[in-house]
């Protein structure tokens, strides 16, 4: 566990308004998470916990309240400077691995570093690095349609790697795997963990969220008081 305060949201609440209609989906939440965690977001269907983090990966906004990133307000920037905290703090892998079908595996993890200031040459290098620590340097040269899905979600996570990130955020990441393959991506997640980087994770799977050192559950759009 870190001792730094990474993340910490302030009465944050999430509504969605069609027409008439008000959908409170988060209902004015408080939360810490330190440098170096690994955090499980769980609960039922309709909790919150996507909505949740996807405020927390500054690709949704808080309808009120505040977002801390490493004691900076990120809520309040603008969509520009959102963008750049994205791309040097965050990575992130979904359930739908999101690759490009007609580039190579290395072409897809060279991706986030199109918007950085930094040599291809050295991203390369730097990419080529990850495939090797995903057990991918032999498929650098393979297309999506040529790897197993199992190794299109290596090439998602090592492709959330390329800049470096302090945050990993996983939405499912093992929802299209089956159970070997899931355990060595979690695997994969919680080496990554173990050097430092932050996880931030959605999970219905027990086992999947068994990997993660602490769990947030949600319901109804509220954190769960803890056990």
């Amino acid at each position: 566990m870190g001792d730094a305060h990474l993340i910490r949201l302030e009465g944050v609440t999430k509504d969605y308004v069609q027409g008439d209609l008000t959908t409170k989906v988060l209902k004015g939440l408080d939360l810490t998470i330190n440098q170096g965690d690994f955090v499980a977001l769980q609960g039922p269907s309709g909790s919150g916990k996507s909505t949740l983090l996807h405020i927390l990966g500054l690709l949704d906004r808080p309808s009120a309240g505040r977002y801390l990133l490493s004691g900076k307000d990120v809520s309040s920037m603008d969509d520009d400077a959102q963008s750049e905290v994205r791309n040097t703090q965050f990575g992130f892998v979904f359930q739908s691995f999101y690759l490009i079908p007609y580039a190579s595996a290395l072409d897809n993890v060279l991706l986030p570093g199109l918007y950085g200031t930094e040599s291809r040459r050295t991203l390369t290098t730097r990419a080529q690095d990850i495939l090797d620590q995903v057990g991918l340097a032999d498929r650098a040269a393979y297309r999506p349609s040529q790897l197993s899905g199992g190794q299109q979600q290596r090439v998602a996570l090592a492709r959330a790697l390329l800049n470096r990130p302090a945050v990993i955020f996983a939405d499912e990441p093992t929802g299209q795997l089956d159970s070997t393959t899931s355990g060595e991506i979690m695997s994969l997640l919680a080496q990554i963990n173990a050097g430092g980087t932050t996880v931030i994770m959605v999970t219905h799977d027990e086992e999947t969220a068994s990997y993660a050192t602490s769990s947030i559950q949600m319901l109804d759009g509220n954190i769960a008081p803890s056990d």
